[in-house]
């Protein structure tokens, strides 16, 4: 993989607690806008689990989704179509989500590139843990043998990147029996945790991942928090209304 040269070597980092999927959707539609517009002149990344959710890319189909609507309302769990690409797939607890806020143009990626550098920051960061993990012709992300273990998924808006890669660390796997994960029949997740055999501190996880993304990208992360980046987003932040289908 190439190295890139960067125009601003220093990106935000936003770590925040468990957020619902909808808030953290808005929030990134309100960076992208706000890079675009260069009200924020820096590349953000956002670091967060969400509560329960399937998420279905823009080219995703219901038909991978294998239990009724009324069996995951029972649970709590609803499905919400979004922009990125790729099909089906479930947040939940214990699962690391990445959202980077990237200027490709002005970085200087393609959007291959950058997908690329996603993979290699969870096989860089599993490798932490003794885990080897590779790519997979059969889909984005990154697998552990015949099992997927992290995710990727991107939306570009003018050039700028969002939504991002989604890494099973404790996560609880069941959910994903209810779908095709990422629209692939036969296919089974795995985690960290059930590699490994035990349950993982979430905050050294994190704290891997920022490091490998700080070498891949060749950046400096300046941690930021999320009433800070209100601050500069000021009165242009917004909250399109998100509907669960």
């Amino acid at each position: 993989m190439r190295d890139a040269i960067f125009q601003n070597k220093r990106w935000l980092c936003i770590e925040l607690p468990a957020t619902e999927y909808s808030e953290a959707w808005d929030l990134q539609i309100n960076l992208v806008a706000a890079r675009k517009d260069r009200i924020i002149d820096t590349n953000i990344i956002l670091l967060l689990e969400h509560p329960p959710v399937f998420t279905l890319g823009r080219r995703g189909s219901l038909k991978n989704q294998k239990v009724s609507k009324s069996f995951l309302e029972s649970r709590g769990i609803p499905v919400i179509q979004v922009e990125r690409g790729g099909d089906i797939t479930y947040h939940g607890p214990g699962q690391l989500v990445v959202y980077p806020i990237v200027d490709l143009r002005a970085s200087g990626w393609s959007v291959v590139e950058f997908v690329e550098a996603l993979e290699e920051v969870m096989i860089l960061t599993l490798m932490d843990w003794g885990i080897k993990a590779e790519r997979n012709p059969k889909n984005r992300g990154v697998w552990v043998g015949p099992s997927k273990i992290g995710s990727i998924g991107i939306a570009v808006r003018r050039s700028i990147s969002f939504h991002g890669l989604a890494l099973n660390v404790n996560t609880e796997l069941e959910p994903f029996s209810w779908v095709h994960p990422c629209g692939l029949q036969g296919v089974r997740m795995t985690s960290m945790k059930e590699i490994l055999g035990k349950e993982l501190a979430m905050e050294d996880v994190r704290r891997a991942t920022a490091t490998h993304i700080q070498e891949i990208y060749h950046v400096q992360m300046e941690p930021k928090s999320l009433d800070e980046i209100l601050n500069l987003l000021g009165s242009e932040i917004s909250a399109p209304d998100r509907k669960a289908i």
